[in-house]
């Protein structure tokens, strides 16, 4: 999946959004937000529930909590100069079972926000491949969902959000 349009998008909200707020150093906080977000979305789908018979949440909803993650991915590596990433980077493993593959996402984040290296950021990318894989969400899917939620986040803003 190309990215360049992606960060492309966050890099104009986020500026869009720094203007209007002007805020103080955010990384740490955007790196939080990443790590609740995949806890947003884990819980979403449920996968860890087993004290409970309720399925998932609707794809759509799921989808959604995905992409929030995306926009303080793409968010995390544009301050830090990662954006030159152009492909999603691929990765041989296929984990199979969701609950691990959540926390080795979330060893992930908290790896790159522990060292921020270039490659601990792939990392997170990667992981967040599988999980779009193991979700069953095609790139198309994934573009026109992020195109959504950047929208309706210019419309949070612009209303006080």
């Amino acid at each position: 999946m190309k990215l360049d349009k992606l960060f492309e998008m966050q890099r104009a909200l986020d500026t869009y959004i720094q203007k209007n707020h002007q805020p103080a150093e955010t990384f740490n906080e955007r790196g939080l937000a990443l790590a609740v977000e995949l806890a947003e979305l884990a819980n979403e789908t449920r996968c860890f529930k087993f004290w409970s018979t309720k399925g998932p949440s609707a794809n759509d909803v799921i989808l959604e909590e995905y992409v929030d993650s995306i926009h303080f991915l793409l968010s995390l590596g544009i301050e830090k100069g990662f954006d030159s990433l152009e492909e999603w980077p691929a990765n041989a493993v296929d984990e199979q079972d969701l609950t691990k593959l959540f926390l080795q996402t979330g060893r992930s984040i908290y790896t790159f926000l522990d060292d921020l290296s270039f490659e601990n950021y792939q990392a997170i990318w990667v992981m967040y491949g599988l999980l779009a894989k193991q979700l069953g969400f095609t790139e198309e899917q994934i573009i026109q969902a992020y195109i959504d939620k950047n929208e309706e986040n210019y419309a949070r803003q612009r209303s006080g959000y």
